[in-house]
């Protein structure tokens, strides 16, 4: 089974696309972005998911940088 939330490779021009059981939460810049498309979505304690493999997929590049591709 895959990860709930995905946060995809780097984008050409920065950021990183951010999805949240398939549905697009948004375009994160930084980890602050992400935690909080998650509380959005529900998760209150967000933080303590982005280096939980089975919550988080990073894809396509390095865990927590999100500077242009």
């Amino acid at each position: 089974m895959s990860a709930p939330i995905i946060i995809h490779r780097p984008s050409p021009t920065g950021g990183r696309r951010v999805t949240i059981r398939g549905h697009i939460a948004g375009l994160a810049h930084d980890d602050h972005d992400v935690i909080e498309f998650l509380r959005r979505a529900g998760l209150p304690d967000a933080e303590q998911l982005l280096d939980q493999p089975s919550w988080v997929e990073w894809r396509g590049g390095r865990a927590h940088r999100y500077e242009a591709a």
